[in-house]
C-alpha cells in the first residue's frame, strides 16, 4: 500500500510539473498589422496586360486570373494563377508575406515556363515595390514590380527592368479587378 501511495504521490509530481511547463510556453503567434494589410489580396482577380516589344518578344495583350488565399496561419498569402498572351499559355504560384527581421515584404513566384523568382518590397500608402535581381535565357538585369492598389477591387501594376538600376524600361504593365472571393 506504501508503494501505491508514493507510486501514486511521484506520478502526481509529475503531472503537476508537465503542467506548469506547459502553462509557461508562449502563446502561438498571431499575424500582425504587417500580414493582415495582404488581406487586400485575398481573392479571385482578373488582369489585362500589354507586354512592351523588346527582348520578352514582339509586344501584345496578356490575359490573367488569380486566385489568392491565406496559408494556414494567416501569415502567408498564396497565389495560383494562368495567363495567355503572346509568349503563350502559364500557369504560375505566387506567395507574398511579410518578412519581420528585415521588415520588408517577400514576393516569390514560379511558372510553368521555368522561371523562379524571390523579390523583396516596401508598402509605402497604397504603392507596393518590389525589386529582384532576374535572370531570363541568360540576360542577367535588374527588376522593379510596382502595383498601386487603385480600389478595394482593383490595382495597377508595372514590369520595369534595368541593366545598371538607374535607367528603367517598362516590360509590361497593366490593371487587375477583383471578380469575387
Amino acid at each position: 500500500m506504501k508503494k501505491q501511495l508514493l507510486a501514486y504521490a511521484a506520478a502526481t509530481a509529475v503531472a503537476s510539473g508537465a503542467v506548469a511547463v506547459l502553462a509557461q510556453a508562449p502563446p502561438a503567434p498571431k499575424p500582425g498589422a504587417e500580414q493582415k494589410v495582404l488581406e487586400y489580396y485575398i481573392g479571385k482577380w482578373t488582369g489585362q496586360a500589354e507586354l512592351k516589344p523588346g527582348p520578352f518578344g514582339p509586344g501584345g495583350k496578356m490575359t490573367s486570373t488569380d486566385t489568392c488565399e491565406w496559408f494556414v496561419g494567416g501569415f502567408h498569402v498564396i497565389c495560383r494563377g494562368e495567363g495567355s498572351g503572346v509568349m503563350g499559355n502559364m500557369k504560375t504560384l505566387g506567395i507574398i508575406s511579410y518578412n519581420g527581421g528585415n521588415k520588408t515584404y517577400n514576393f516569390y513566384a514560379v511558372d510553368s515556363m521555368g522561371s523562379a523568382e524571390l523579390s523583396t518590397g516596401t508598402r509605402s500608402g497604397d504603392t507596393w515595390t518590389f525589386n529582384a535581381e532576374s535572370n531570363y535565357q541568360g540576360m542577367a538585369f535588374k527588376s522593379r514590380y510596382t502595383i498601386v492598389e487603385v480600389s478595394p477591387t482593383s490595382y495597377t501594376f508595372k514590369w520595369e527592368m534595368s541593366q545598371d538600376g538607374t535607367k528603367w524600361a517598362t516590360v509590361i504593365e497593366g490593371t487587375s479587378k477583383k471578380s469575387g472571393t
